[in-house]
């Protein structure tokens, strides 16, 4: 049996190939499998001349490798995963490793480790980012597990992997499925800042008046100061690609309906549990709930007028202007929510997380990377214990600076009347957090009135009940 492969590879997709093709190149011999045959020569071609080999056979597949095994699975998330690993089960030996490198719900990883863990089988979650290109080039990586079986894959994932600042972007994270879970908040936070932008979109364009080569350009100047970010990078090359089937713009040719696959949404979910606000994340989610009721958005636009309020004269370098640093502000707003959630999550589940560690990988490669995130680095390598990043003094300064202008901002985008969940989301966030004494003292108040469920008090311990009628 010609054991000579030190990887493999289930699931031979675009990400897949691409993920065996980073492998070859750093050094280390790849197998894949899928049982797509047109997929398996789609590898061998782009591989010619790499140490790479693809197939249909489980079990040709699985003798390829050397032991201890480490088999990457990239297929789509749920059935499929357990569908995969019930196939190698009586191919594999005690202390093989295997790795789930999709978008699994951060509970599914943790029962399949249990799971595999009694059947003597290693098993990790391991988040990646960065897309097809992100695979090929260099992703960000985010294993979680035990650290034992990251020893054995790590020199991998190390050679692979993004490079920011000289450090690769992998790191072994904490114990279960803490790779799954960190990886899932990167995606709430992803959903968030698409969501950010696009409403920025919306008030350059239908309030301003920019036109699409003023938006490339506004976008490409935002992504040469603070805002520089990978997403900011290719929302400025999107306004200036052309329609390939028409006349003008592919951008005005979009439907505008988003589709989601589930992590913003178990972001969320998840956030709700622990009790961790990120209503950011939250409106990102509801945005594109309601851009898929299409036909009840159509239905109900002839019935009501767009601006509420006789609309001022537009200054449009110094909205633009404005919108930047609004931009700005919602960004570390958005950001300081998934990390909070983070915080809260790695003692709630024992995962053991370490926020700059956390930062530090998310700094090249994924989708979310941002010059923002060696700021949050150093935020958390000056205070480890910093559970929201409101509380650094890297972040107070700007955040105190940013809301003069998101309030210009969004009074502008009333006035036209443009939806702003996001932005005007990040915004309440920051004023519930900075105000020492909310309103709630009369919800407490009321919750007591018409279910006895008691309230406490500003000056004494304990908890009170009074008959109110």
């Amino acid at each position: 049996m010609n054991t000579t492969y030190d990887f493999g590879m289930i699931g031979l997709g675009v990400m897949g190939r691409n993920f065996i093709l980073n492998v070859a190149d750093n050094g280390y011999a790849a197998a894949g499998l899928d049982l797509d045959q047109a997929k398996v020569e789609a590898l061998e071609q782009e591989g010619a001349g790499k140490a790479v080999k693809g197939t249909t056979d489980t079990a040709a597949f699985i003798g390829m490798l050397k032991p201890p095994r480490k088999i990457m699975l990239l297929v789509p998330a749920g059935s499929a995963v357990d569908q995969v690993i019930e196939s190698l089960l009586p191919h594999l030996d005690e202390g093989d490793l295997i790795i789930d490198g999709g978008n699994s719900f951060f509970e599914d990883t943790n029962r399949r480790f249990e799971q595999l863990k009694a059947k003597g089988i290693q098993f990790m979650g391991v988040g990646v980012s960065g897309g097809a290109e992100g695979a090929r080039r260099g992703p960000s990586i985010m294993p979680g597990g035990q650290e034992d079986a990251y020893q054995i894959i790590g020199p991998i994932f190390e050679a692979v992997a993004a490079e920011a600042k000289g450090e690769p972007c992998v790191a072994f994270l904490g114990q279960g499925a803490a790779g799954h879970y960190v990886k899932m908040v990167h995606n709430g936070i992803e959903y968030g800042l698409m969501q950010l932008l696009a409403e920025a979109y919306d008030i350059l364009k239908n309030a301003a008046g920019l036109s699409n080569e003023q938006l490339h350009e506004t976008f490409k100047k935002w992504n040469e100061g603070a805002l520089e970010s990978f997403l900011v990078e290719i929302t400025s090359k999107i306004f200036a690609k052309a329609d390939d089937q028409g006349d003008g713009w592919l951008i005005d040719k979009i439907l505008d309906k988003a589709k989601q696959k589930g992590t913003g949404k178990w972001t969320s979910q998840n956030a709700m549990d622990l009790g961790i606000p990120v209503p950011t994340i939250d409106a990102a989610v509801t945005l594109r709930g309601i851009s898929a009721l299409k036909t009840e958005r159509q239905k109900l636009a002839p019935h009501y007028t767009r601006a509420i309020e006789q609309v001022p004269t537009i200054d449009q370098e110094r909205l633009v202007n404005q919108v930047g640093e609004a931009l700005h502000f919602a960004f570390l707003i958005t950001y300081a929510q998934g990390m909070h959630l983070l915080a809260e999550a790695a003692e709630e589940y024992e995962f053991g997380l370490d926020l700059q560690t956390v930062a530090k990988i998310w700094r090249g490669g994924c989708i979310i990377r941002a010059e923002i995130l060696e700021d949050m680095r150093q935020a958390y390598a000056d205070q480890p214990a910093l559970r929201n990043l409101l509380l650094s003094p890297i972040f107070q300064a700007p955040l105190r600076y940013g809301q003069h202008a998101m309030r210009s901002v969004l009074q502008t985008a009333m006035q036209h009347g443009l939806p702003t969940l996001a932005l005007s989301s990040t915004l309440h966030y920051f004023d519930a957090f900075r105000d020492a004494r909310l309103p709630l003292n009369l919800v407490q108040a009321q919750r007591d009135f018409f279910g006895s469920h008691t309230y406490e008090r500003v000056d004494r311990e304990g908890a009170f009940h009074t008959e109110w009628e």
